[in-house]
């Protein structure tokens, strides 16, 4: 028996196919660089953060509260076991996850979630509040990793009734000082208010101690030692430069107004009071776009992009891009490479992969320096050079 199919239907096989070819592999070209990305694994629910611990493992938070691990080699997911608890709702759950800079020499991974408190001093009724804290990753393969000894480092000072804005990035330095961002909770004028750790990006040492360099480290009654910028608005994507000393944050701004700024301490990047954005229920500026002591961003989106993360790329598998951050966009769902020269100064910017049509929620490289990006939907995408393209910077 001969199936015998119609002209229409042929075209309509033949274009799902390619279509779908088109969904697992994307080819484009940025600052003079072919790439390629393909699909390598889809699944996963809700991720929202992910790093290498070895050369074939991938370590990745999921929102509703699951750590897992993905293997290259055997391009497989399993969850591990030793997870507390976190405040899934909203914008809320599990969120960033970093392994330590000294992780080969002991292994702490750090992450960060929304969770009701629970030290002796409860704060704000019960209400969630962003978390640091870290786990060691017992093992030493894919298939032996375990969570041991979790420690809460700090359990911030942020709690309100909203459930977004909870951040949260993490970032490291060369002198062993972390870094990580807490949105305003929802709640605009703590984006000016020193004594919460909302609207703030902290800076504690490795076991979650302010250092005493911070800026206010010694104003308490003025400002929590923790603070080391203010007046953010919602940072998602935090990027430490070794080599030029510099910390990037980018952040969500209102209707307009996302900004990309270099994070230096003390300062006040200016929500809710300066903003290029427009208020949700109209065409109405949230406040002014300059003030004096408060900082200009780098960058303004304007439509947003809604960025998620931000990559300072340092890989060999794309030499030219050395140097360069990449950032997440999630409204817009593209990845956007923002070109900076050596002093760091922005002299271009591409947006890759928008025919995926993906929130991409987090970009990530490997130690070959191939890039990596999580989806929104549950998907893992792999970018690699393609043949024979030049390896000039532009």
């Amino acid at each position: 028996m001969h199936l015998k199919l119609s002209p229409s239907v042929i075209s309509l096989l033949l274009l799902f196919s390619v279509s779908s070819a088109f969904a697992n592999e994307i080819t484009g070209s940025s600052r003079n660089k072919d790439y390629q990305a393909t699909l390598v694994h889809e699944g996963l629910k809700l991720p929202w953060a992910f790093e290498f611990v070895d050369s074939e493992t991938m370590i990745f938070t999921e929102r509703a509260g699951r750590i897992g691990l993905y293997s290259r080699s055997q391009s497989d997911v399993r969850y591990l076991a030793g997870v507390p608890e976190v405040y899934f709702d909203g914008q809320g759950g599990l969120l960033d996850i970093k392994p330590s800079p000294e992780f080969k020499q002991e292994p702490w991974v750090y992450v960060t979630y929304s969770a009701l408190p629970v030290q002796e001093v409860k704060q704000n009724d019960d209400k969630p509040v962003t978390v640091l804290a870290r786990f060691k990753l017992a093992g030493n393969s894919y298939d032996h990793y375990r969570i041991e000894d979790w420690q809460v480092l700090v359990e911030t000072r942020s709690g309100t009734s909203k459930d977004y804005h909870f951040g949260s990035r993490i970032a490291f330095d060369p002198g062993r000082y972390i870094y990580f961002s807490i949105g305003d909770r929802g709640e605009r004028p703590n984006g000016q208010n020193r004594k919460t750790h909302a609207g703030s990006i902290l800076r504690v040492t490795f076991t979650g101690k302010p250092s005493r360099h911070n800026p206010f480290f010694n104003e308490r009654d003025d400002a929590l030692p923790e603070i080391w910028s203010f007046g953010h608005r919602n940072p998602q994507g935090l990027a430490y430069d070794p080599g030029r000393k510099r910390l990037w944050a980018i952040e969500h701004g209102p209707r307009g107004g996302d900004e990309l700024n270099v994070i230096e301490p003390g300062n006040n990047y200016g929500w809710p009071e300066v903003s290029q954005g427009k208020e949700y229920w109209g065409p109405i500026s949230v406040g002014v776009e300059h003030k004096e002591g408060m900082v200009d961003p780098v960058r303004v989106y304007i439509p947003s992009i809604a960025p998620s993360s931000l990559l300072l790329y340092s890989g060999e598998a794309f030499p030219q891009w050395q140097g360069d951050l990449f950032a997440g966009a999630l409204v817009k769902q593209h990845l956007n490479h923002i070109h900076l020269n050596e002093e760091g100064a922005i002299v271009g910017e591409t947006r890759m992969l928008d025919s995926l049509n993906e929130r991409i929620r987090d970009v990530n490289q490997s130690p070959e320096g191939l890039l990596y990006l999580a989806t929104d939907s549950g998907k893992l995408y792999r970018i690699s050079p393609l043949p024979g393209s030049p390896d000039e910077k532009s």
